[in-house]
């Protein structure tokens, strides 16, 4: 059964990595969350186009100096989690999106990763089993009684809010609301149906199943998922899909390449071929031929 802990903090670029990697090893999964305050660079720092790469020149066409910052404080976030996740340094992951504004790392499809924001607070979500989604929301957001009841639950969720005590009602929305987020997102362009029409029971503090409008079982079709407090103040909630092919107990770009694609690689950005930990810029031979890639969705 897939396993995800809970989520690992990291304040800042000199976060301890090491035991991102260590989570995907051993459980297939990661969560990271972190403060966009810790994520901003100094003014001027010069490294900043090389570390966002195709995401620079978005960057440079927000007017608003708020939005610049939060779009650049997620973005160093995704990367600098996505290269410990596979042992590289984060000017060479080449983060891309899908029409649907999904990001994934070009040339590494062994991983898949998942971003969400709100405030101040930042999640990444890394797998090595499937698919996998993310959202992080606060804990105290408003949610019961406004409306969101009828837009977002099904029959058998509403049961329960209404069986259960008042007090928790809002704290029972909130996780309903950032689990089928982290559903859909995990589906990407494949989800076509509303909140309403597939619905979670929990159970724990963190754990959720899958279940049809009604509240009947359904076959769990190789999901996970699980929702978690961070910092006191927000809730994080990730679904994981396990695909069924099979583990790597090494993940880091050095093994998850091919041989002779890495030494092509090293080859086009004048690099020396790494030891064991890895790393490498997949976009350097596999990128963007015709200078084209969709960017959607902050």
């Amino acid at each position: 059964m897939t396993t995800i802990g809970r989520p690992l903090c990291a304040p800042g670029p000199e976060s301890p990595w090491e035991r991102v990697h260590e989570e995907l090893v051993r459980t297939g999964s990661v969560l990271v969350y972190g403060r966009m305050p810790g994520w901003q660079p100094e003014a001027g720092a010069a490294d900043l186009r090389l570390l966002l790469g195709r995401d620079w020149a978005r960057y440079e066409k927000f007017g608003r100096a708020g939005m610049r910052e939060r779009f650049l404080a997620s973005r160093l976030f995704l990367r600098y989690t996505a290269a410990a996740a596979v042992q590289t340094l984060p000017h060479l992951v080449d983060v891309a999106y899908l029409p649907g504004g999904r990001p994934y790392v070009r040339g590494l499809d062994q991983i898949d990763i998942s971003l969400s924001h709100t405030d101040e607070t930042m999640v990444v979500g890394v797998t090595r089993r499937g698919r996998i989604g993310v959202d992080v929301e606060r804990a105290d957001r408003r949610l019961a009684h406004t409306g969101s009841e009828a837009q977002a639950c099904t029959p058998f969720e509403k049961r329960h809010l209404d069986r259960d005590a008042e007090s928790a009602r809002n704290d029972t929305m909130v996780r309903l609301w950032t689990l089928k987020e982290a559903y859909s997102k995990a589906l990407g362009q494949g989800l076509r149906f509303r909140f309403t029409e597939f619905g979670f029971a929990l159970h724990g503090a963190s754990g959720a199943r899958l279940v049809r409008p009604d509240g009947s079982a359904t076959d769990d079709g190789g999901w996970t998922f699980g929702t978690f407090d961070v910092g006191g103040s927000h809730v994080v909630s990730v679904a994981v899909f396990d695909d069924g092919f099979g583990e790597l107990s090494d993940v880091s770009v050095g093994t998850t390449l091919h041989e002779g694609l890495l030494d092509a690689l090293y080859g086009a950005i004048g690099e020396e071929l790494p030891g064991p930990a890895g790393s490498g810029n997949p976009a350097g031979v596999l990128g963007d031929a015709d200078g084209v890639d969709t960017v959607a969705g902050a």
